[in-house]
This record gives structure tokens, C-alpha cells and sequence, in this order.
């Protein structure tokens, strides 16, 4: 009697923890739905060959196209300002957001660059798109992404991916530099990525 009622309770417990750990969820992703990675240069791929930054990656491990809209240097607000048109263009079903690296680096307002991202999501929402938010940690002792990130996630009520970043800025072997993945990295970025979005139900 008593092994029987260990067992449910641990099954009890184990259903409860389920619970918790489920996620935000994405509508399924059509099988010639566009992926769009959108971003500075932790999307463009800087500290790895042509081809070799996570959207090719994770295009293979997917199925799915996705596009580069990567650019190095860019702030929130110059990625704000380009995202009506890219959207207009690309037509994606699903948008990986992946911003905010350089206004931490440059000492930026954390208020503003938040609010730019709810921006995004606004616009990416508005055309219909479904949304994955990448948490980009700050530089130091800690690589700690800021709490900005999952607010932002959680307002909008859709997966966020936090802690690939600090993992990869926190191993040698798999940055090129201080602030970005070599070649390994962003392989383990687009694996992170593709567990999410399987996870979240975008696909089988």
C-alpha cells in the first residue's frame, strides 16, 4: 500500500513539474512557411565562415527556409526601423528575434531597447507572424541576460530562448571573440533553436 502511494505521488509530482516547464506555444509552421532570423551580428553569422551562422543551420535541422536578416552593428532602434519592410518582404510565418547585443554593449538604454522589442513584436504580430525572442546576455562576471528579455517574452506570451547566448559567450571553444560563436557556436545556437520551436509545437 505504501509503494502504491509513493508511486502516485511521484507521478503527481511529475505531472505538476510538466506542467510547469510547458511553454508559451507556436502555431504549427507550414512546411513551405519562411523562417525569418532577424538581428545584428549574432544572426549575420560574424565570427564564422559564409554559411556557417545558425539560420543556414537550422534551416537544415528544420526544414524550412530561413532567412538571413542579420546586420553587424545594428541597435534596436535602426532594427525597429527596417522591420516594416523586411516583414513586407520576406512574408515569414514565424520571426527569430535576436536584437539588443549592441545597445548592452554601448551602455544604452535598457528601458528603450525593451520597448523597441515589444515594438518588433507588434509589427511581426500585426502581419500575422508568429515569434521567438532570443535573450542576449550582457557582457560580464555573470553573462546574465537582463531581466528585460523575459518580460518581454512574457508579455507577449511567446517562447524565449535564454540561455544558449550566455552558454555559448561562457566556453572558449565555442566563441570566435568576446561577444560571438565560431563555426560551433552557432551550431549550438540553431540545436537550441530547433528543440525550442519542436517544443513549442512549430513542428513534429
Amino acid at each position: 500500500m505504501a509503494m502504491r502511494y509513493y508511486g502516485l505521488l511521484l507521478g503527481l509530482t511529475f505531472l505538476q513539474l510538466a506542467g510547469c516547464s510547458s511553454g508559451p506555444k507556436l502555431p504549427p509552421l507550414p512546411a513551405d512557411g519562411v523562417v525569418l532570423a532577424y538581428g545584428d551580428s549574432l544572426t549575420y553569422g560574424t565570427g564564422a565562415a559564409v554559411n556557417q551562422g545558425y539560420p543556414v543551420i537550422l534551416s537544415n535541422l528544420i526544414g524550412r527556409r530561413v532567412v538571413n536578416a542579420g546586420i553587424p552593428g545594428e541597435i534596436t532602434a535602426e532594427g525597429l526601423a527596417r522591420l516594416p519592410e523586411t516583414l513586407d518582404r520576406e512574408k515569414p510565418a514565424l520571426v527569430i528575434l535576436c536584437h539588443g547585443a549592441n545597445d548592452l554593449m554601448r551602455g544604452m538604454d535598457q528601458r528603450q531597447a525593451a520597448d523597441n522589442l515589444r515594438a518588433m513584436l507588434g509589427l511581426i504580430r500585426e502581419r500575422g507572424a508568429s515569434a521567438v525572442l532570443v535573450s542576449v546576455p550582457a557582457i560580464g562576471l555573470s553573462l546574465s541576460p537582463p531581466p528585460f528579455y523575459a518580460e518581454v517574452a512574457k508579455e507577449a506570451g511567446i517562447p524565449c530562448e535564454q540561455k544558449v547566448l550566455s552558454r555559448i559567450l561562457g566556453t572558449r571553444s565555442l566563441k570566435s571573440d568576446i561577444v560571438h560563436p565560431n563555426a560551433d557556436g552557432y551550431r549550438v545556437i540553431a540545436e537550441a533553436l530547433a528543440t525550442l520551436l519542436r517544443n513549442s509545437g512549430a513542428f513534429p
